[in-house]
């Protein structure tokens, strides 16, 4: 170490140590170094890798099982709700017109078909578009045909029944002497889901209004 005197005080001067620019791990002259990974450890690791990994996928896809499950409940529920409501409202408003005894209200009350009749010009005469509804279901599509064409209005329905009744509330066939319309739908899940054996079942009264 030189010593550089200055003003009678003698200063040492030290040189700067030199870090090394790398470190080898694998070298066996450090006892510090990283030690060796056998075949037998790395097998291991990933044995129980491999197993954590299982369950985390498994819960993974036991979660969005059951979130599709709901999401597609929840959305035949929906669906057959918006779609008993709007065959409700055209029932309760079949007859309509000036001169409502010139015509049938209800044309054809079968089990699982009904057309019913409005007379929106008031010509007398039921032929303009939207005069004639038919509701009908084919195989598990709820189909609306208003002039247009059979439109589907839902998908996912295993039944739909229709039950008339004539003003003292007793079974009537004859389309003249229907009051009174009780319907019964009963959705699924339209989604291909292995479980379908769930379904909503929504049933309702309604009379009408223009008889």
């Amino acid at each position: 170490m030189p010593e550089n005197p200055i003003n009678g005080l003698t200063v040492t001067m030290h040189a700067p140590k030199l870090q090394a620019l790398c470190v080898d791990i694998d070298g066996a002259r450090v006892a510090g170094d990283a030690s060796h990974v056998h075949l037998a450890d790395l097998l291991v690791a990933m044995a129980l890798f491999g197993v954590v990994s299982a369950a985390v996928f498994t819960m993974l896809e036991q979660g969005l099982r059951v979130y599709t499950l709901g999401a597609s409940r929840a959305e035949s529920q929906q669906s057959g709700r918006i779609a008993l409501e709007r065959l409700a409202g055209e029932i309760r408003t079949a007859g309509l017109g000036p001169r409502p005894s010139m015509f049938a209200a209800i044309s054809v009350a079968e089990p699982t078909h009904i057309v019913l009749q409005r007379d929106l010009d008031g010509d007398g005469v039921i032929a303009g578009n939207g005069e004639t509804i038919t509701w009908r279901l084919t195989e598990k599509t709820l189909r609306r045909d208003a002039g247009a064409g059979a439109q589907p209005i839902i998908d996912g329905v295993r039944s739909l029944a229709f039950a008339y009744l004539d003003a003292s509330g007793e079974p009537v066939r004859a389309p003249d002497e229907i009051r009174t319309v009780v319907i019964t739908l009963v959705t699924e899940a339209a989604w291909d889901l292995a479980d379908r054996s769930v379904v909503t079942t929504f049933a309702t009264r309604v009379r009408l209004r223009n008889r």
